[in-house]
C-alpha cells in the first residue's frame, strides 16, 4: 500500500505500508542498533516519535512476549528499509506486522532510510507525517508544521504508571495509591535495599537490573511528591528514563530538589537531565540525538571506553552546574557531550545512557552495583 512521509521542512519520501492503512505524526528520529527492534518499539522514551531503523532488514526474527520493555508499543510509527514477513527464530511468537497492527501502529518499508538519516543528521530531528490516505506532499507538510514540538512538551504523563507497583515474577505487581501512606509497605525491608523509582517511562530491564543487585523496587507515578517518598523511608531513590523535554517537568524537579542530600540518588537518561536541573543546571536539545546500541563513552576515572546503549534527544550542559560540587564522570567520544555526573556530597550520580541495555552491550552494567554500594555505605 502506497504511503508518503513528509518532513516539516518540505522534504518527502515515498514508501509502502506493511501494516495497512493509517496516518501517523511525530518527531522522526533514527536508531543505529542492529537488533532489538521489539525492545525499541516498547521503550517509553520513544513516545511521540517515529523511529527509523538504520539496519536494512527488520522483522526477520519476529516478536516475543519476553522482550517487551513496557506494557505497550510506544512509538508513533516504525520506518524500515525492508520488512521481512517470514521470521526465522525458535522464540518467535508472531510477525512484526501483526504485532504493530494489533496496537494500531503504522509500519512502512521501501523508504530510502539512508537518505532520511543523512537528512536528519544534517538538519536535525524534526516533525513529520506519514499517511496512506493523503499522498499530497503540500498537505502533509502543512500537517507536520502543526504538530506540537518536542521541545517544551511534557510527554511523561502519557507513559508513567497510574498506580504504584512492585516487581514480582518478572511482571509489575500493582498496588493502590493509598498504600503509599503505609511506610510498612516494603516486603523485604532489611533483607534488600528499598528503592523508590520515580517512573518517567521506566524500562522493565532497569527494574530487573536493580533487583539483581539486591534492591526491592517500588515504582511510583512521576507526580509523587517528596513528602510521600520520605514517608516511605526508602534506602535510595531512582530516577528513570522517559520521553521528551525535561524542562517542563517542574513537578519532578521540585521533588528531586527537595530530596537532594537525604538519600542516595541514581538517574538514567531523562533521570540524569532532571537531576541536573535540580542541581541548578540547564539542559539543551541535541541536533539529532543519540539512539542506538553502539555509542562510545569514555569513563573519566578508568580511562576506559564503554560501548553503550542510548536513547535521548536532550542533554545536561555541564557548564551550567557548579563544578565545585559536581564532577563529570563520562563523556561522549563522538561529540564531547556530557554522559555522566556525580556529586559525592549529596550521594547522587547519573548517566545519560542506558546501562541496562536491552537491546545493547552490557559494558556499563557495573553502575547498578555502584548504586547498591552507595546505598550500603549510606546505611553505615
Amino acid at each position: 500500500m502506497k504511503a508518503l512521509l513528509a518532513l516539516e521542512d518540505g522534504r518527502t519520501f515515498s514508501c509502502k505500508s506493511f501494516t495497512g492503512p493509517g496516518e501517523a505524526t511525530g518527531e522522526v528520529v533514527f536508531n543505529t542498533s542492529m537488533t532489538g527492534y521489539q525492545e525499541i518499539l516498547t521503550d517509553p522514551s520513544y513516545y511521540g516519535q517515529m523511529v527509523t531503523m538504520t539496519y536494512p532488514l527488520i522483522g526477520n526474527y519476529g516478536v516475543c512476549s519476553e522482550d517487551i520493555e513496557s506494557d505497550r508499543i510506544q512509538v508513533a510509527a516504525f520506518i524500515v528499509k525492508e520488512y521481512q514477513d517470514f521470521p526465522s527464530n525458535y522464540r518467535s511468537e508472531g510477525t512484526l506486522a501483526d504485532y504493530l497492527i494489533k496496537s494500531h501502529v503504522l509500519g512502512v518499508e521501501d523508504l530510502d532510510t539512508r537518505a532520511l538519516v543523512r537528512h536528519i543528521r544534517k538538519f536535525g530531528a524534526m516533525r513529520a507525517v506519514i499517511s496512506t490516505s493523503d499522498l499530497d506532499p503540500e498537505s502533509l507538510v502543512k500537517k507536520a508544521k502543526q504538530i506540537p514540538p518536542m521541545q517544551g512538551s511534557d510527554f511523561v504523563g502519557q507513559v508513567t504508571t497510574k498506580t504504584p507497583y512492585f516487581w514480582k515474577d518478572n511482571h509489575p505487581d500493582h498496588i493502590g495509591l493509598d498504600d503509599l501512606n503505609n511506610p510498612s509497605i516494603w516486603r523485604f525491608k532489611g533483607k534488600k535495599h528499598s528503592v523508590v523509582a520515580l517512573d518517567f517511562g521506566i524500562k522493565y530491564n532497569i527494574i530487573r537490573c536493580l533487583e539483581n543487585v539486591g534492591c526491592e523496587v517500588l515504582c511510583v507515578p512521576a507526580t509523587t511528591r517528596a513528602d510521600t517518598i520520605r514517608h516511605l523511608n526508602p534506602d535510595g531513590l531512582f530516577l528513570s528514563n522517559g520521553p521528551g523535554d525535561p524542562e517542563p517537568l517542574t513537578y519532578a524537579v521540585d521533588t528531586i530538589k527537595s530530596l537532594l542530600g537525604e538519600i542516595p540518588i541514581f538517574g538514567i537518561c531523562l533521570g540524569m537531565q532532571l537531576l541536573g536541573i535540580a542541581m541548578g543546571g540547564k539542559t539543551m536539545k541535541i541536533k539529532f540525538g543519540h539512539r542506538g546500541g553502539n555509542q562510545p563513552v569514555k569513563n573519566i576515572s578508568t580511562n576506559k571506553v564503554e560501548i553503550t546503549c542510548q536513547n535521548h534527544g536532550f542533554a545536561v550542559d555541564l557548564n551550567t552546574i557548579g563544578k565545585d560540587s559536581s564532577t563529570m564522570t563520562h563523556i561522549n567520544l563522538n561529540e564531547d557531550s556530557l554522559e555522566g555526573l556525580v556529586n559525592d556530597t549529596i550521594k547522587a550520580f547519573a548517566v545519560q545512557y542506558h546501562p541496562e541495555a536491552s537491546p545493547g552491550p552490557h559494558d556499563a552494567a557495573y553502575l547498578f552495583n555502584q548504586f547498591a554500594e552507595v546505598i550500603k555505605n549510606a546505611k553505615t
